[in-house]
Formats: C-alpha cells, sequence, structure tokens
C-alpha cells in the first residue's frame, strides 16, 4: 500500500505497487509503446492525432491519484501515431493540488513499467524572455527546480535502486538530439520562427507570480515559468528514459504591476487551444524522426 503523506520517511509508492499499476493499465491494448507523452494544460488535443486511441481513465488503476485541474482530463491513452505505438498521459498531477512532490511524478514510474523509454513532456509556461510572443515554443534545455532547491526535491525519502540511483546528476537531463530532431521539424513545417530555447524554472504554484518574484526569477537565468515538468524530468532521468520537454508561451510576465498585466488560467487556456492544430502537426512529424 502507498504511504500517507504523513509518512514522509517512507514517501512513495513501492516497486510492487508501480509494477501492480503498470499491469493493469496494459490489459487495455495490446499495444506495448515505447514513446510517452505527457500533455500539459490545454494540450490534450494530440490526442486528437492518435489513430485507435484506447482510454485508460485513472478512476480504474487501484490506488491511482486523479487530477483536479481544469485543462487536464486524467487519462491515459494508447494508440499509434505515424504507425508508432504511444501512450499519452493525458491531466497530470501538480504540487498545488495538494499532492506531495513523489506523487506528482509517480505516474512516470508507472510509464516506464508500462515500457516507456523516451519521455515527451509539454506543458503551458509564462515567457520571460523579451523575446518571447503568446503561441512561440520554447525547447528547454535546462531547469532550475525551485522546489527541490529548498527542500522538497521529487526524490526525498527512501530510494529503492530498482527505480535508479540514491545521487542523480541532472546535467544531462534533456536529450539534446531529440531536441535537434524537434527543431529539424519547427523548421521544415516553416514555423522555425516560433522556436526558441531556454531554461524552465518551477514554481510551486497555484499562485501566478508578482512582479517582485519574477524578477528575481528572471535574474536566476530563467526564460520561462511554471508550475509543473521538472518532477517528471528528475524521475524520467531517474528511471533511465531519454527526456525531451517543450513549453508553449502562453502568456508574456510583465515586470511592473499594472492591473491589465494580470494572467489568468483562462487565458493560458486560451492560447493553447489556439495552438492545438499546430502542435498536433508538429507532433506527427517528430514522431517521424524519433528512433
Amino acid at each position: 500500500m502507498a504511504a500517507t503523506n504523513s509518512d514522509m520517511s517512507n514517501a512513495g509508492y513501492s516497486y510492487e505497487d508501480i509494477q501492480a499499476m503498470a499491469q493493469e493499465i496494459l490489459k487495455y491494448s495490446s499495444l506495448r509503446p515505447k514513446i510517452g507523452i505527457i500533455c500539459g494544460t490545454g494540450l490534450g488535443g494530440i490526442a486528437d492525432v492518435l489513430e485507435d486511441p484506447v482510454p485508460v481513465p485513472y478512476e480504474v488503476i487501484p490506488d491511482f491519484p486523479v487530477s483536479t485541474v481544469k485543462g487536464h482530463s486524467g487519462k491515459f491513452v494508447f494508440g499509434t501515431i505515424q504507425g508508432k505505438p504511444v501512450l499519452l498521459m493525458m491531466g497530470r498531477l501538480h504540487y498545488y493540488e495538494g499532492y506531495p512532490m513523489w506523487k506528482v511524478a509517480m505516474p512516470v514510474r508507472v510509464m516506464k513499467a508500462v515500457g516507456i523509454e523516451t519521455l515527451l513532456i509539454t506543458n503551458a509556461a509564462g515567457g520571460m524572455d523579451p523575446k518571447h510572443k503568446p503561441g512561440d515554443m520554447m525547447i528547454i534545455k535546462d531547469h532550475i527546480d525551485l522546489p527541490g532547491l529548498t527542500g522538497e526535491c521529487v526524490l526525498i525519502g527512501k530510494n529503492d535502486e530498482r527505480f535508479g540511483p540514491r545521487f542523480l546528476a541532472t546535467s544531462d537531463a534533456y536529450d539534446k538530439h531529440l531536441g535537434e530532431k524537434f527543431k529539424e521539424c519547427m523548421v521544415q513545417l516553416g514555423h522555425g520562427s516560433l522556436l526558441h530555447e531556454g531554461v524552465y524554472i518551477m514554481i510551486g504554484g497555484p499562485t501566478f507570480c508578482n512582479t517582485a518574484e519574477l524578477k528575481v526569477l528572471r535574474m536566476f537565468g530563467a526564460d520561462a515559468v511554471g508550475m509543473s515538468t521538472v518532477p517528471e524530468v528528475v524521475v524520467g532521468r531517474h528511471s533511465g528514459m531519454r527526456v525531451f520537454a517543450m513549453s508553449l508561451i502562453t502568456d508574456i510576465v510583465s515586470y511592473d504591476n499594472a492591473d491589465d498585466n494580470k494572467v489568468t488560467h483562462e487565458e493560458v487556456l486560451k492560447i493553447a487551444g489556439k495552438s492545438a492544430l499546430l502542435l498536433q502537426k508538429i507532433f506527427v512529424s517528430f514522431m517521424n524522426v524519433i528512433d
């Protein structure tokens, strides 16, 4: 049985728990995908390009937590893109929902147990680089794990070597080869001008940053800010996966206190919706070049 939130010294699901969840999920499809995609806020439209989709709602998986955020539907979906079997995670978990960090990234452990070797992660983020515009995309080349640096690292707790090593280097967290392939796809589709590379910083949320905080984060070297992704990346690498991550820039942060610069979740969803068709085309092309 999974540990409770109050038992942080033994935080996490056991290896056997994870394997049992994976076996339950695999009952729903004969596909055995090696590629997994985590769909960020409002980016579930990637599922529309799946051929022969088979959904697996989180509710049917024993002991699996549920997503409570608008824009996250709460299910795994098996299917194929360009003939390649994939597993989509539609509805990630967030720290601000009240889940401890180890539970936020637990679905990545399950995806590994299902057989996923390459993990593609998307998110909606606030652009901090003056060159960013809403609708742009940023390949994440590095991250700043703000919760992790302040004592909430996703790997805190007892370590089971069957999951991964006690100490993990994250300097190579993002696969450069996959990043180059994604860039090539964007250029070939004629959308290279929308693409950037940069550093993503994770905050705990659910509040959007105020002006003073944004200035600090920018001084840290962040190019985009969001409330997810980093725990999934860390656990993906801990599990031995290749990891690629990209941000859809849904809003541009403001460094002044003007009332008309306030960010809303509804605006984030609106921009994500406008980019849905383009993201579908990009990921279809991306699937063709992933080896």
